[in-house]
Formats: structure tokens, C-alpha cells, sequence
């Protein structure tokens, strides 16, 4: 107890912030409840109402357009809410609480919207939605995407008081990838899917016997194509670090998060909604991504960001399609997979190149093809299993479907247990000699010459040899600093722009070069919210380099048995293997019913269907 009580500068949040949104939360499920009960018994009609009026809009039943309408909302909101987070955290720092950061109302008014959408879903349907709905009660029954977004949403939700607690035994991680934090962002990731089921299940439920299925306005048609873009950016969440090149894990893993989200999302894309659709898709995903990016830098002030493109898996998918290798689903998934992870990645490079602080060395690419090609060809099977239930096609037996997403949990899983994998150099030392530039008044800012003992340490094509500095206030530099360091001999480095040693700066030395991944710290200010003291910038100095963890994420608390983090760890991995696997099963129920209904339409044999 007193583990959780405890709530310092870095660790949970006030008392009266958590009494106060638990307050809250407790006031909207109530009223969620009430509303919700009062459809089920037909004692209010406006909720029904403003589903029909939506359905007669987007030609969808009424159980579908009022979601999808939300979601899209959701995704927006969330994503804004998300990107601006991370931004915040990284020009000015921890939160003074999670009311005090404007971003985590988006965030929490974005998964809010999330699970009612999902939830909406469920409690609307007055008739039974479509073949594969989930019976609840005797006359009630729920479709399949309405309780994977309401399951995808409540998972996302239960992030936030676990983040607290989170904070409260470990401190704050201040990284995207904490355990909680996936949380967050996988369930609203993976609710991409759950409405993509439940938009499916929609139309194909107003499909009459015998008749083409309704056509699309240009509105539900648009809508449909974000849905695949809006799939490869909800995937591409994980990578937000990168793109603000404050990445705290090695840089291998980006390119093979790039190729598992474009070669699920660019096959099913291309299945589902034909020709052209993958690179319609990925350029929606650039316009959604980009224009976010945009409020973010630009307009609030906050540090930049970019985000991959995915055109180059949009065209390889494309130009396969050319091919009869598009009439077999499950290899089409896998050679697509293949040339996303390779050729497609190659396209990504030059872009990668062009605006990432970070580009992709060529050493770095044996090692990236080793986890990015398993991992592509994995998920282009799996977005070739999504198209074939999104199209009504026929998928293969369970066993066969459910091995070839447990063969992409365990090849992404692999990937990232590889790219986690880190060695700090031993006896390792870096000497700086600081040179004073001009500044503002009461500002220091300085360049540096960096010399690295022993001198072969870093080889001669590394990830990086930088300085970051960062959550020096978005007044000043939006809070960032990258200089990538100029070498001008063997261990000896030189800076290229001065970097700032002042104020609530913190300043440091990276090197990544393989599995060699550690710092040096050359600036932080003293922080007694969090007990730790400062290190000052003398003009001359030797440092050891030490895990770069230490120092990005000084708020951590490392006083506690080692078999607790992974533990909860564990907790977490768990939960989301869960959620995964529900998504496999709506998918195979919504295949499975399908198939009832196509049987049941079927004519006897020897009897001839009525003209």
C-alpha cells in the first residue's frame, strides 16, 4: 500500500486527479448504461433515430454509420492527442499530472469514443446483424465488430489507471514503449480491425438475396479507403519515437515495424477495394499523418516529427497484383511480404534518408532484412486472411489460419526481442572538451570535441554517434536538439551546431553502433522532484558511458525486485495476446457465417432456383 500511495514528481498522479477522474469515468459509464438500457427496452426513440438518419447518409444500417462516424472522430482525436503526448514529453519533459497535459484529454476523450462506438454497435440492434452476430440475450443479439471495438476500447481505457499505478512502483518511463503505454496505443491500433469487421458486417447484411450489394456514395467510398490508411498509421504509432529521432531503442527495429504494417495493411487494401487501392491507402495515411504532424510542429510549437510514406510496399503490392499470384491469397500475402521487406524498404530508404534525423546505414541492413522479410511475410499473409474475410471469401481451415498469425506473433516477437538486445561497452570512456558560443543572456550554449577511449569502439558506418539534447521548453528550440557528429579520426568527434548546457536541458552523448547502444551524459540539471542531482558541463571532463536508459529516463525508479517489471511485464504481453486473439476468432465467426448463409441460399440439388 504504501507502494501505491506514494506519488512523487515522477511517480502517480495527485490524489485528487485520480479521485477526480475516477469520478468522472464513473459519471459517463452510468450515463452510457442508463441510455443504453433505455434503447433495449424502446423507452427512447433518438438514439435510434439519429442511427437511421446516419444509416440513410452513408447507405449502411444504422447499427454501422453511427459507429463509423464515431470512429473516425476517434481516430483523429487520438491520434492528435497522441503525437502531441509524445511531443510534450519530449520538449518539456514528465507531466505535473495527467490533468495538467492538455494532450491526455484527447487521448482519453479519443478511447472514450472508441469503446461508446463499439458499445453503441452492441446495443443498437433491435433484429439480429447479419449471420455471425453473438447472441446475448433471447432476443438480443450483438455483431462481432461492435464487441471487438468495445473490447479494443476497454483495453485501451484500463491503460490509464494501470499507467498510474505503473508510475507509482516504477516511476515514469518516459518512453513510448512502456508496458502500459502499448497498451493505449495497441487498442487503439487494433480497433482498426474490429471496425473494419463491423463495416463489413454492415453492408453485407444489406445485401438482398440475389441483388448486388448497395453502392457506395463518394463519401462511404472515401471513408473506406482511409480505413486502410488509417490501419497502416494506427500501426505506425509504435514507431513515434523515430520519427521525432528521440528513438531509445535501436534502430534496426524501425524499418521492420515499417514493413509488418505496410505489408498487412497495403495486400488486404489491394484486395478489398481493387486496383490502385494500396497506393490511394498509403497516401491517405500521408495526408492523415501529415496533417497531424503538422498541428503538432508547426502550429503548437512542439518539436517536428515525420512518418513513413509506404509507398514503396503501396507499389511493389500493386505491381504483384499484375500478376495470377493475385488468385492465391496466402502466397500472393507471403511473396508481397517478401517484396515489401525488401524491395519496399529500399524505396522507404531514400525517404528515410531525406527527413529522419537517423537514415539507415548499410551495415545495418543484413541484420534488418533478418527481421524485417520473416516479419512482412508473416503479416502479408495475415492482410491477405483479413481481405478474404472482408470479401466474403472462403478462408482456410482454422488450424491453418490460426498458425499463420501465431507465426507472425512469434516472428515479431523474435524481431523485437533481437532489436531489444543491447551491450554498454565496459571500460568504455569519452573525454569532451567544451567551447563556449554565443548565447542569450543567461543561456549557455557550447560545441564540443569528443574523443572515444578505446578509439575502435565505433566502427565506420554507425547508427549514429550524436548529441541530444531535449525538454528544454518548447521556447527554446522547441525543446530538441539533434547534432550527428562529424568524425575527424579514429575515435575523434567533432560537433556541428552548438548544443545547449543550461536551464532544464538535458544533454547527452548517444552511440549506437550494432548492439552496442549507450551514453555519456554531459548536461542535466539538478531535479529534487525526483531526488537526482545534476551534472554539470565543465569545460573539460571524462566520462564513462553508461546505459542510455539511465539517463533518457531518469525518473525511473530501479528499487524494486527485478522479477516485478517482468512480471507486469508479463501481465500486459498477456492481455494483448488476448485481444489478438479475440480478433482471430471474430474473424473466423465472421467467415464461418458467411459461409451458413451462402449455404442456406443455396438451392437443393436437382432443384433449379426460381427466375
Amino acid at each position: 500500500m504504501s507502494i501505491l500511495a506514494a506519488a512523487s514528481e515522477g511517480g502517480g498522479a495527485a490524489l485528487d486527479q485520480v479521485i477526480g477522474m475516477t469520478v468522472a469515468a464513473a459519471i459517463v459509464s452510468v450515463a452510457l448504461l442508463w441510455i443504453g438500457y433505455q434503447h433495449r427496452q424502446r423507452r427512447i426513440t433518438w438514439l435510434n433515430n439519429l442511427a437511421e438518419r446516419l444509416g440513410r447518409t452513408f447507405n449502411r444500417p444504422p447499427w454501422v454509420a453511427l459507429q463509423v462516424l464515431m470512429f473516425t472522430a476517434t481516430l483523429v482525436c487520438a491520434l492528435f492527442g497522441f503525437i502531441w503526448d509524445v511531443s510534450l514529453h519530449i520538449g518539456k519533459g514528465r507531466d505535473p499530472g495527467p490533468l495538467a497535459n492538455p494532450a491526455h484529454y484527447f487521448i482519453l476523450v479519443g478511447l472514450f469514443m472508441l469503446f461508446i462506438a463499439g458499445v453503441s454497435a452492441v446495443v443498437l440492434p433491435y433484429d439480429k446483424p447479419g449471420p455471425s452476430a453473438v447472441r446475448i440475450t433471447r432476443h438480443w443479439y450483438a455483431p462481432v465488430g461492435g464487441l471487438l471495438m468495445s473490447a479494443c476500447g476497454l483495453y485501451a481505457l484500463i491503460g490509464f489507471p494501470l499507467d498510474d499505478i505503473w508510475h507509482r512502483i516504477f516511476g515514469q518511463d518516459v518512453t513510448l514503449w512502456g508496458p502500459t503505454h502499448l497498451m493505449l496505443i495497441g487498442g487503439a491500433g487494433l480497433s482498426l480491425i474490429a471496425v473494419l469487421f463491423l463495416e463489413y458486417e454492415g453492408r453485407r447484411a444489406m445485401v438482398v438475396e440475389g441483388q448486388p450489394p448497395p453502392a457506395d456514395g463518394h463519401l462511404i467510398k472515401m471513408l473506406r479507403y482511409l480505413s486502410f490508411g488509417g490501419l497502416a498509421v494506427g500501426l505506425s504509432v509504435f514507431q513515434i519515437e523515430y520519427d521525432f529521432g528521440v528513438e531509445q531503442f535501436r534502430l534496426v527495429l524501425q524499418p521492420m515495424m515499417i514493413a509488418g504494417a505496410g505489408a498487412l495493411a497495403m495486400v488486404a487494401a489491394r484486395y478489398v477495394l481493387g486496383r490502385g487501392a494500396a497506393i490511394a491507402a498509403a497516401l491517405l495515411s500521408v495526408v492523415l499523418r501529415g496533417g497531424v504532424s503538422f498541428m503538432v510542429g508547426p502550429v503548437l510549437g512542439g518539436p517536428y516529427s515525420w512518418f513513413p510514406l509506404y509507398l514503396g510496399a503501396a507499389v511493389v503490392v500493386e505491381l504483384l497484383a499484375l500478376t495470377p499470384l493475385f488468385k492465391r491469397h496466402i502466397a500472393f500475402g507471403a511473396i508481397a511480404g517478401i517484396l515489401v521487406g525488401t524491395v519496399g524498404l529500399w524505396l522507404e530508404s531514400f525517404w528515410i534518408a531525406a527527413v529522419y534525423h537517423y537514415p539507415w546505414p548499410v551495415s545495418m541492413w543484413p541484420e534488418g532484412l533478418a527481421m524485417s522479410v520473416p516479419v512482412a511475410v508473416t503479416m502479408g499473409i495475415c492482410g491477405a486472411l483479413l481481405a478474404m474475410v472482408l470479401t466474403g471469401t472462403r478462408l482456410p481451415r482454422p488450424a491453418v489460419g490460426i498458425t499463420c498469425v501465431v507465426l507472425a506473433v512469434l516472428a515479431i516477437a523474435g524481431s523485437v526481442a533481437n532489436g531489444l538486445h543491447t551491450t554498454v561497452p565496459e571500460h568504455a570512456t569519452a573525454a569532451f572538451a567544451l567551447t563556449e558560443q554565443p548565447a542569450e543572456p543567461g543561456q549557455r550554449q557550447v560545441s564540443a570535441d569528443v574523443r572515444i577511449t578505446p578509439v575502435d569502439l565505433v566502427g565506420d558506418d554507425p547508427e549514429w554517434v550524436s548529441i541530444l539534447s531535449w525538454q528544454g521548453g518548447l521556447a527554446h528550440d522547441r525543446g530538441l536538439v539533434i547534432d550527428t557528429l562529424e568524425k575527424v579520426g579514429p575515435g575523434h568527434y567533432r560537433s556541428t551546431r552548438p548544443v545547449p548546457v543550461w536551464g532544464s536541458w538535458k544533454t547527452l552523448l548517444r552511440v549506437q553502433d550494432g548492439r552496442t547502444m549507450a551514453g555519456v551524459p554531459i548536461y542535466l540539471p539538478d531535479d529534487p522532484g525526483i531526488g537526482a542531482k545534476g551534472v554539470a558541463a565543465e569545460s573539460t571532463f571524462t566520462r564513462d558511458f553508461v546505459p542510455e536508459i539511465t539517463i533518457l529516463q531518469r525518473e525511473r525508479n530501479f528499487n524494486h525486485p527485478s522479477w516485478l517489471f517482468s512480471v507486469a511485464g508479463l501481465v500486459v504481453l498477456c492481455c494483448t495476446l488476448a485481444l489478438i486473439a479475440a480478433l482471430t476468432w471474430g474473424a473466423g465467426r465472421i467467415n464461418r457465417g458467411d459461409a451458413i448463409a451462402a449455404q442456406l441460399r443455396a438451392p437443393e440439388p436437382g432443384v433449379l432456383p426460381r427466375t
